[in-house]
């Protein structure tokens, strides 16, 4: 999912003949994770039926003052339906609607709710060409934006007159495209790079065993997925996982294996960062010759010879510059003052504390309970929550002054 994902939305959808593609827009919607409400225009029912966007929207569609429930009349509170919605879509939004909306007037639910909302609106025209660009048409889209209504593009091609050229509805497609496009550029996180390391790293014994932990990429890809929709470009770095990115586009994803090709990454890309968040739990010590051929069991002991691995954030700890440099801590014993070490040694603009002495916290979890201590010791305690609510409560913390 999205920057859309657990939107609540209201659709006003007005008596155009683009009325007939909003099944489509729901659908689109709903695939971004949104909790979609639609109310129509009485002459909307002439081009899709209700029953039609409830079935694809999963809710009652509303496009009267009133209801009947057993014979009685209900009332539909058009306030609360305005007060619900995080933002409203008018598509289409036909010549006739665009003038009501901008000059106040209200003799429909879709009317009663876009001027009873407090929240932002989104007008998709629909109309034909010589209409579209009318003197009067022109002038209450200028109104509509000077009251703080986004007023999407049109789109260009063929119109129900036979006419060829701009008035069309935008599609479905494109107006999510343009509500996610909206919502990225608002985001804190527009035009920065957050570089993340993840998961654990796997040191060959040889070509069948290795020596690794027990992370599994959970916290990581979270993080990833708050700082995508925050709108940062990611580079997610990350050993061995089953996890998955959910097609955000904006996170670019390098696989590795060993502690080794990790630095080698980070090297790569770390200079460019403008935050970097070190959750990968990299192996300490690696093979000092691994076996090029499988071991195999004897009844005699077998000696290992470890020696340590790159130490890949005290090398982004030596090399910081501009970056906001996040570290973390997985303790068993003397946590706090363990991790406000890592962060004096490390060079490190704060630490996450996690214990193991807490249930439900550290490895293979979905859920975490984490510190977030600052090198003048201040620290921020938070509950247990789910990872990507723990992702969350970091980048907060990150971007609070």
């Amino acid at each position: 999912m999205g920057l859309l994902e657990g939107k609540k939305i209201v659709l006003g959808i007005s008596g155009g003949i683009a009325a007939y593609k909003t099944p489509i827009l729901v659908r689109e919607l709903k695939k971004q994770g949104v909790d979609i409400r639609v109310v129509m225009t009485p002459a909307s029912k002439e081009f899709v039926t209700p029953l039609t966007l409830s079935t694809v929207s999963g809710n009652p569609v509303k496009s009267s003052f009133e209801s009947i429930d057993q014979d009685n009349p209900v009332w539909n509170n058009h306030v609360e339906i305005g007060m619900w919605a995080d933002f409203l879509i008018i598509a289409p939004a036909t010549s006739n609607t665009i003038s009501s909306m901008a000059n106040g007037r209200c003799n429909n639910l879709v009317l009663a709710v876009y001027l009873s909302a407090k929240c932002k609106t989104f007008v998709a025209p629909s109309m034909d060409l010589d209409m579209y660009h009318h003197p009067s048409n022109q002038d209450n889209l200028k109104k509509l934006r000077s009251y703080g209504n986004i007023v999407l593009p049109v789109g260009k091609g063929p119109l129900a007159s036979g006419l060829d050229g701009k008035g069309r509805m935008l599609e479905p497609t494109k107006i999510v495209s343009f509500l996610i496009n909206h919502f990225q550029s608002k985001q804190p996180l527009v035009g920065k790079k957050v570089l993340i390391t993840s998961g654990p790293t796997y040191e060959h014994i040889d070509p069948v065993r290795f020596i690794g932990n027990h992370s599994s990429s959970k916290m990581g890809f979270a993080l990833a997925e708050v700082a995508a929709k925050l709108g940062a470009k990611v580079i997610l770095i990350s050993g061995p996982t089953n996890e998955k990115i959910n097609h955000l586009s904006s996170v670019e994803l390098h696989s590795v294996t060993t502690a080794d090709q990790m630095y080698e990454v980070v090297k790569k890309y770390y200079a460019q960062s403008d935050i970097a968040i070190a959750s990968a739990a990299v192996c300490d010590f690696k093979i000092e010759s691994p076996s090029k051929s499988k071991i195999k069991k004897t009844n005699t002991k077998t000696t290992l010879n470890l020696v340590p691995t790159k130490d890949i954030l005290a090398y982004m700890g030596s090399k910081k510059k501009n970056q906001f440099l996040l570290g973390f801590a997985l303790e068993t014993d003397n946590e706090y003052e363990n991790a406000k070490i890592k962060i004096k040694e490390k060079n490190l603009n704060a630490i996450i504390l996690n214990s193991l002495n807490d249930k439900g916290a550290g490895f293979s979890t979905d859920t975490n309970k984490i510190s977030f201590i600052k090198p003048d010791h201040s620290t921020k305690k938070f509950p247990l929550q789910s990872k990507l609510d723990c992702a969350k409560s970091i980048f907060e913390q990150i971007l609070s002054p």
